[in-house]
């Protein structure tokens, strides 16, 4: 069985194979191998084969015939991942209107302002901040998910949001996506505010396939 400070290991090399494939450094097609992440890394390769049965899981990584190929996440997986999100999305929305605290509430401030700030600065020519906004954009949700305080949705729509990291950044680069997004979750945070469930819920489905839109017109432009 493996000792505690294995399965450390192994987690921190998961989350960190898991975002590198997510980001894009791992393409499609790419070889990953035990050995060499063993060198690079400096550790055995008990927990980084424990990762690779993770991501093997996750369906990010397969068995091909040079190996180990990353496989990432595929437009058309994308696509569903979001048809998937605006219904469960909006039924979290819909839950955290009738849950939510005033605590959260100030938190999802919070993270409304930031966001609206740094997109202000991206637009005035304060530089690419689409990383920033994109993890304030990730905060909202994390946020959202947690006021439905049902564990079910949180645990099935935090990796589905996380696996779409590269395509929501790509989306944030642009200011008028940026802007339409927080503008969509300020609509959703005025329902939170109000109580009102159904409006709550509308509203999340709205951004989430307004959201798929903005992602495949990216994928049009390519």
């Amino acid at each position: 069985m493996a000792n505690h400070k294995t399965v450390s290991i192994a987690d921190q090399i998961f989350e960190q194979l898991e975002q590198e494939i997510l980001s894009g450094k791992y393409v499609k097609g790419d070889v990953i191998s035990e050995l060499k992440l063993s060198e690079e890394l400096g550790v055995s390769r008990t927990p980084i084969r424990e990762a690779i049965s993770r991501l093997l899981m996750e369906r990010l990584l397969k068995e091909g015939v040079r190996g180990l190929e990353v496989v990432g996440v595929s437009m058309e997986d994308v696509m569903d991942m979001y048809e998937v999100r605006a219904r469960l999305e909006g039924m979290a929305a819909g839950m955290a209107a009738k849950n939510i605290s005033p605590q959260m509430l100030a938190a999802i401030q919070e993270t409304l302002e930031m966001q609206h700030f740094f997109i202000g600065k991206q637009a005035t020519g304060g530089g690419d901040r689409s990383e920033k906004i994109r993890d304030l954009d990730s905060r909202f949700h994390e946020l959202l998910y947690e006021a439905s305080d049902s564990h079910v949705l949180i645990d099935v729509l935090q990796p589905i949001h996380k696996k779409i990291t590269k395509f929501r950044k790509a989306s944030m680069r642009r200011t008028n996506s940026a802007e339409e997004s927080w503008q969509e979750h300020h609509a959703i945070y005025t329902a939170l505010v109000s109580g009102n469930a159904e409006e709550a819920e509308l509203a999340a489905v709205e951004h989430i396939r307004k959201a798929k839109n903005r992602i495949a017109e990216i994928k049009d432009e390519e």
